[in-house]
């Protein structure tokens, strides 16, 4: 397979980790998804300063996923503790994966993370996708929820979008800006107007 090609550890662990992604109950949070990670980390690697341990952490960050929970990130951290630590990789290492797996929860690092910024700059980056994989992401990420009724879905996904466009950037490296962030808030506006709640006209930041 071409993806565990990409895979920078033990065969065994990177075979796991793609047969978690290519569980069915999963429409957006799939092999599709990694790969998409996986690449802006690459596009983003200068940015980085341990981009082995992004990678690593790209490979973990949505390992386990159920969305009727709301730990996945932190059950994905402590999977790569477990997995992680029968390699021949430095403690310290295994930690700074664990970290920034666990980071994704918020896509919030602080300033100065380096590591940190370009890991969530990569998981968000599918919001500045074309319209139509944004469109079919945006499809995924409902399928996925669908359990939830569908009022409450769109309540609740229409929060998630304006709290994303009140954020002063959405994302935090300078690359990542430049290329994506005008883009991102216009998806995000658009989906927000076609789930029926204006976003208060145009953003003066995108």
């Amino acid at each position: 397979m071409e993806l565990l090609s990409r895979w920078p550890g033990p065969e065994a662990i990177g075979t796991d980790l793609l047969r978690r992604y290519g569980e069915p109950h999963r429409r957006y949070h799939t092999t599709e998804h990694l790969a998409e990670v996986l690449d802006r980390v690459d596009e983003l690697a200068a940015e980085a300063g341990d981009v082995d341990a992004v990678r690593l952490a790209a490979w973990f960050h949505d390992a386990i996923y159920d969305p009727s929970r709301g730990d996945n990130e932190e059950r994905s951290a402590v999977l790569a503790e477990r997995m992680l630590a029968d390699t021949d990789l430095p403690a310290g290492t295994v930690a700074e994966v664990a970290r920034l797996v666990r980071l994704t929860t918020t896509h919030d690092p602080r300033d100065g993370d380096r590591d940190g910024a370009v890991l969530c700059d990569a998981d968000l980056a599918v919001l500045a996708a074309s319209p139509d994989r944004y469109a079919s992401y945006a499809a995924a990420v409902r399928e996925e929820y669908a359990a939830v009724p569908d009022e409450a879905f769109r309540a609740g996904r229409a929060d998630i979008l304006e709290s994303l466009l009140g954020l002063p950037a959405l994302f935090r490296t300078a690359p990542a800006r430049e290329r994506w962030e005008a883009v991102a808030r216009h998806n995000l506006r658009t989906e927000l107007m076609l789930l029926g709640r204006a976003s208060g006209g145009a953003d003066p930041r995108g």
